[in-house]
């Protein structure tokens, strides 16, 4: 291969963004790999190609031929403009404004091979393989991929994405199907117990349910949820009844369908609960709910029942036309069989016992699974009622019996063991979509998942989906599975057409699915992978291991019977995984920094094992994601602690915006991609860090307005940033001050910091990080403000500014304000909280101009302590008094005019959020008093700076939609 590779010189990260984002944008066109089984964080399959034929090819290779190899066949990038303006102007662009397929599903190998012959020589290595994203699309370019991960689950996900389908094709499709048949035959007739009848014709979309505790003062059932929507146009009420008083037994609710305007008041808000009934009516504490929770006080109630039903009705004709009606119902005493599900439950309870059929593991104390043992979830099968797991455990049982009866009339072939894999996830997902962890979504109508977000977060109400609906249920996640199999054996190679998916005829490369840790990777021979591409765990982003626990306990008495060498431990490794989990160090003080640094030495050993195996002239792409500086900085220690040094960077856009787990947050959209080689020397002379931090700005400058230009803005074009410096900074590691740093303040020590001496000379990659952002702001800074007055912004002001315009939110995480206040110089425990914000929990959270004042937080008016005083000042007076009073205030101030008023005037109007006066969009309630802000001063601007301040530019796309309408 030649020295230096495309990816070391040029990446499409425009295209690539978009095409990367266009690939998740639809959730009912996912990828298979999305929808066979849940993993957390997965990378786009066309970004995940990128960097990998990138990585292997050289340097001087065509543009145009990469992009077309990869799938973009067409300019994505500028395809969004247009689809974007047509929107604003209801414009109909037609069914693919694109003029292609989306990228993913695309046979990348004929044209892989033409720009590499040899591509099925190399060997790419991913030692921390998770949901398989990459050594799929390993495998589909025709490599050879070694797949690694400490975690089962994530294995046995990558057996059934890339493996199987590769090694039987469209015979496990017709195998799975047959397996299926049998498996529905054999539960139906369980199930015909489990639900209440229906009528016929009716169909059962869910069982909606409220926690409920014993008020201690009363004895009356509460139920509780913080709201009764259901639905956009129905919600429930509660009746409470007394019955003999307080104390009774019989004091209960029930419930009825009203409109949302009729429901009653939520009965629980931040833990604490309230009681319903007329004759008590006091406050619950939360600590009480959770003793109740704790001791098993924990009861719930059917409070509603979604369905459609397919009713007859006459057109104007007269004729009869079938309609499908959907509706909500209040339960009756017919819907709840509780009694029965206990009875049949204890009827198999001994049977189930010995034979190992449900999960009584215990959940371990750790970061996530914590939120379930606050409430009393102490074993795995707490999370599912009993409903569910008498369904759950008929599941299970027809599972078993199957398998046993195939292995005993020796049927068990591989290719029947395989379909076995797939059966075991179809189970799988139906849990997801079944357990007390799901809630009814009221805005779509539908049953959300346990991982929806990746926690397990208590809900107090939640949807149980049934088994036994034609369409839903069992038969759904099953046939779900089914069709995500389909799928990947068409992506794999199998030759085979499909409506949604290119012809693909080249059976696909080979791949080596190991189980153990990415440190200890003993397999693999030194030196013997050409390349390496991973997407390691981010510090504390995601613990995976806690996590998928949740399946683990499913799994090992089903795909653990297929392939007992996978499910040889009683619960998941957590100890050796590679995540900042601060319940390792639970009760020591310092525990997030021990988290921190027990993560940084996992990773380094994982990238030293990568260094050990990758060729010298080999190449090592990162994908990483994480707004936290903190992990960037461990990351990068790691990597150059292993011997490696970072040759280049690209950022690029991963993340569908209506993702929940970055939606309305100040989160990052990009992946940066970071390139890395193994070092092939260490310098001998001592490199100080004055003389290389130059050279860190001068990298990131180079490239801040490259990115910017490829849609990269807001937290990512400062994540983007940090790319340019490790490349600056990794160049000439290691490095040492050539002037003390003084020792920065600390409240009071922790263990954590006894462990580590302060070192007056020692210098950090997040040295460079900080370097990295104070390069953006001063350019964020220069175009924000455009003025003819050439003022500098005062610190303060910069940081409320360039806080919006990085994290466009009015809360964000307490470090990254740290973070960006060095970047700007200001204190910020001094001269941000009690003045600007404040600190909530691990938040900070902007005022705006009115609970400023209200708070007796703000400075003068003439903007003595800071320019954005004079401008609160201002438009807290328009918005009470009007413009010619604010006017008459700043001119009293002596700042009407002042060069750097107007500089920061025009500066924050292009950051906050726009008021509905001047975008035509009513502001979200978390935003809405700053968007106030917004209209007050855009209200002066235009009367009193017109022909000095342009027009806000964030203007003009809502100045389209507005003329559009």
């Amino acid at each position: 291969m030649s020295t230096t590779r495309l990816i070391e010189r040029w990446l499409p990260i425009a295209d690539l963004s978009e095409e990367s984002t266009r690939e998740r944008r639809s959730m009912t066109a996912l990828p298979p790999i999305y929808y066979l089984h849940v993993w957390w964080a997965r990378r786009p399959l066309v970004a995940s190609r990128a960097a990998i034929l990138a990585s292997i090819l050289p340097a001087d290779t065509d543009h145009e031929a990469f992009k077309f190899a990869l799938g973009i066949h067409g300019e994505p990038a500028a395809t969004k403009v247009k689809i974007d303006w047509a929107k604003r102007n209801k414009v109909d662009l037609g069914p693919n404004p694109y003029g292609y397929i989306r990228a993913f599903q695309y046979d990348p190998q004929p044209d892989a091979r033409r720009l590499l012959p040899h591509l099925q020589d190399i060997r790419l290595l991913d030692p921390t393989a998770g949901g398989g994203a990459i050594p799929l699309e390993a495998a589909r370019l025709g490599m050879h991929a070694h797949a690694n991960d400490l975690n089962p689950v994530a294995a046995l996900i990558m057996k059934a994405t890339i493996e199987l389908p590769i090694l039987f094709g469209k015979e496990l499709v017709t195998e799975y199907n047959a397996l299926v048949e049998r498996f529905l035959a054999r539960c139906e007739i369980e199930f015909a117990e489990v639900y209440p009848k229906e009528d016929p014709g009716t169909q059962i979309l869910g069982y909606l349910w409220a926690r409920t505790i014993s008020c201690p003062y009363c004895a009356g059932v509460v139920p509780l949820s913080p709201n009764w929507n259901i639905g956009p146009d129905a919600a429930v009420a509660l009746t409470p009844h007394v019955g003999a008083g307080p104390g009774a037994s019989d004091r209960r609710c029930t419930f009825s369908i009203v409109a949302p305007e009729e429901q009653s008041a939520g009965t629980v808000a931040s833990g604490d609960a309230v009681c319903v009934y007329s004759d008590c009516g006091r406050a619950i504490d939360g600590d009480e709910v959770k003793r109740q929770a704790q001791d098993g006080g924990l009861g719930e109630q059917l409070i509603a029942i979604p369905f459609k039903r397919k009713e007859v009705t006459r057109d104007g004709k007269g004729k009869n036309k079938n309609l499908v009606v959907r509706g909500y119902r209040a339960p009756s005493e017919h819907d709840d069989n509780s009694q029965q599900v206990r009875a049949l439950l204890e009827s198999k309870l001994s049977e189930w016992e010995a034979r190992n059929i449900l999960p009584v593991e215990e959940i371990p104390v750790g970061s996530k699974t914590d939120e379930a043992r606050r409430y009393g979830m102490l074993h795995w099968k707490d999370l599912f009622s009993q409903r569910q797991i008498l369904a759950q455990g008929i599941c299970v049982q027809a599972y078993q019996d199957l398998l046993d009866e195939d292995r005993d009339s020796s049927a068990l072939s591989p290719l029947r063991q395989a379909a076995f894999v797939y059966l075991a996830l179809g189970l799988d997902k139906l849990r997801d979509y079944n357990s007390r962890m799901t809630r009814w979504h009221s805005k779509r109508e539908t049953i959300v998942n346990t991982f929806d977000r990746h926690d397990f977060a208590f809900k107090w109400s939640y949807a149980e989906m049934p088994h036994c609906v034609q369409g839903l249920g069992l038969s759904w996640a099953i046939k779900n599975t089914g069709k995500a199999l389909r799928e990947l054996c068409i992506l794999v190679g199998e030759d085979a057409t499909d409506d949604l998916f290119s012809k693909s005829s080249v059976r696909s490369g080979s791949v080596e699915i190991t189980n153990q840790s990415g440190a200890a990777l003993d397999s693999v021979a030194d030196r013997s992978v050409d390349v390496i591409v991973m997407d390691p765990p981010y510090g504390a982003n995601v613990m995976y291991a806690e996590l998928s626990d949740f399946f683990y306990v499913w799994l090992k008495r089903t795909a653990g019977l297929v392939y007992p060498q996978t499910f040889t431990r009683r619960l998941t490794d957590k100890q050796a995984e590679a995540v900042a989990n601060v319940a390792h160090f639970k009760g020591e003080k310092g525990a997030a920094k021990f988290a921190e640094r027990d993560y940084r030495f996992k990773m380094e050993g994982i990238f030293a094992e990568c260094r050990r195996t990758l060729k010298d002239d080999g190449i090592m792409t990162v994908m990483f994601t994480h707004k936290d500086t903190g992990a960037w900085d461990a990351l990068a220690m790691s990597l150059m602690d292993a011997g490696f040094v970072i040759t280049a960077s690209w950022p690029v856009n991963t993340e569908a915006t209506g993702s929940l787990h970055i939606k309305d947050k100040a989160a990052a959209n990009s992946t940066i991609f970071l390139v890395c080689r193994p070092r092939q020397e260490v310098q001998g002379n001592a490199v100080y860090w004055e003389d290389i931090e130059p050279e860190v700005a001068r990298a990131v400058r180079a490239r801040v307005g490259e990115y910017q230009a490829a849609g990269i803005s807001g937290v990512d074009l400062y994540l983007a940033s940090f790319g340019p410096a490790l490349e600056a900074f990794s160049r000439h590691w290691p490095l040492t001050r050539g002037t003390p740093a003084p020792e920065p303040k600390r409240k009071r020590r922790t263990q954590a910091d006894m462990f580590e001496e302060f070192d007056p000379y020692a210098v950090r990659p997040e040295d460079a990080l900080h370097a990295a952002r104070r390069e953006v702001k001063a350019w964020r800074l220069a175009q924000l403000a455009s003025a003819k007055a050439q003022a500098d912004m005062d610190a303060p002001t910069a940081f409320y500014v360039l806080a919006w315009d990085a994290f466009k939110a009015v809360s964000f995480p307490y470090d990254e304000a740290l973070r960006l206040a060095r970047a700007v110089g200001v204190d910020l425990e001094e001269q941000v909280v009690g003045r600007l914000a404040e600190k909530k929990a691990s938040e900070i959270k902007l005022w705006d101009s009115a609970t400023r004042i209200a708070k007796g937080a703000i400075g003068p008016a003439d903007g003595a302590r800071g320019m954005i005083d004079a401008l609160h000042h201002a438009a807290h007076t328009v918005r009470m008094r009007g413009v010619e009073a604010a006017v008459e205030q700043l001119e009293k101030a002596s700042i009407a005019q002042d060069d750097e008023f107007k500089v920061a005037l025009e500066a924050l109007l292009e950051v906050l959020p726009p008021s509905k006066t001047f975008s035509g969009i009513e502001a979200d309630k978390a935003i809405k008093p700053a968007a106030d802000d917004f209209d007050a001063l855009e209200t002066l601007r235009r009367i009193a700076y017109e022909n000095e301040i342009g027009e806000p530019q964030q203007l003009e796309l809502y100045r389209e939609m507005i003329a559009a309408k």
